[in-house]
């Protein structure tokens, strides 16, 4: 194995052969697949093998990762409880509507004052409003943004929502929130499902539960958002990616709840969908490089700091004196 000097690029920092790349990269996906490596660490461990060794599989992580995101939501679906489930969607949605709306008059309002780019920007408050690169993903193409706009946005969602993942656990234990008061802050402040299952897991089984089904009620804000965009930007393109996994993720839950038969089965597939969890939050960290990460810059970075302070704040405190 040859390893050349540090890179002053925006390239890996280790010059590593084709082949040991790909090795490291692998051995890598197979310990996050141990149970004992949490969704965090998962993370982690991509952002330090996107900084040394680089990805060798670059070009395929955004579609595996829709993919591995969207089959292991559904499977958790078998692990859940469709009654318990629409009780947590219920008391989400007066925040859901509130949080969306009020996301993305900030974020009209925030780029204007910092002259930011009018695609970039209206990419980075859906990320922040609804449900980070997937929003972004769906919003794109109906607003025609160019690849450098859609990279700063998720450059800028996924660096933050790196680093929910990590204090959200701990400031949740530091104000002795329960289960669902977490839960519940988890699926409005936090950006990506993967981050907010893997917070959530961390933080107990009814914490799971609520985060999940709220969340899904939340992504499915995609729709009338991208709809708005198109007349926001003059684009007749009836082009909307539908997050139609959210009916499987529902139907999972149902087969769970009204048919006894399937639930020791049920909670295998729930325990496999985890580590499927765990293992795209290593694909995400992995895809965060050192040229993603470089390309944000320093007004898109600032206003998306501010609204997911914002959103995180305001909804810490409904879900603690409203909820």
């Amino acid at each position: 194995m040859q390893i050349s000097s540090l890179k002053n690029n925006d390239g890996p920092l280790l010059a590593l052969s084709k082949v040991t790349t790909q090795v490291i990269f692998i051995i890598c996906m197979a310990i996050c697949l141990l149970p004992e490596v949490s969704p965090a660490m998962a993370l982690l461990l991509g952002l330090i093998i996107a900084q040394f060794t680089g990805h060798p599989y670059v070009h395929l992580n955004n579609k595996a990762t829709r993919w591995l995101l969207q089959i292991s939501v559904v499977g958790l679906g078998f692990g859940m409880n469709l009654n318990s489930a629409v009780q947590a969607g219920e008391r989400g949605i007066l925040f859901t509507i509130a949080s969306i709306s009020g996301t993305l008059l900030l974020g009209y309002l925030t780029g204007r004052w910092f002259k930011i780019e009018k695609r970039t920007s209206f990419l980075i408050s859906s990320g922040t409003a609804i449900c980070g690169g997937s929003a972004i993903a769906a919003v794109a193409p109906v607003i025609k943004a160019d690849e450098k706009q859609i990279s700063i946005a998720l450059g800028c969602v996924f660096i933050l929502n790196s680093i929910a993942l990590f204090i959200f656990p701990v400031i949740g234990h530091y104000l002795n929130l329960s289960q669902t008061q977490f839960g519940l802050w988890c699926a409005i402040a936090i950006h990506d499902t993967s981050s907010v299952v893997g917070a959530a897991s961390k933080y107990g089984t009814q914490a799971l539960d609520v985060a999940t089904t709220v969340k899904l009620a939340r992504a499915l804000w995609i729709i009338p958002v991208a709809v708005g965009s198109a007349f926001i930007f003059k684009n007749q393109s009836k082009k909307i990616a539908i997050p139609y996994f959210i009916g499987l993720f529902l139907l999972a839950m149902a087969a769970n709840t009204y048919l006894p038969a399937l639930n020791h089965i049920g909670k295998e597939i729930a325990t496999v969908a985890r580590s499927g969890l765990t293992l795209t939050l290593f694909l995400i960290g992995a895809g965060l490089s050192r040229k993603l990460l470089q390309s944000v810059g320093f007004k898109p970075m600032l206003q998306a700091v501010l609204l997911w302070a914002a959103i995180s704040c305001t909804a810490l405190y409904g879900v603690i004196h409203l909820a």
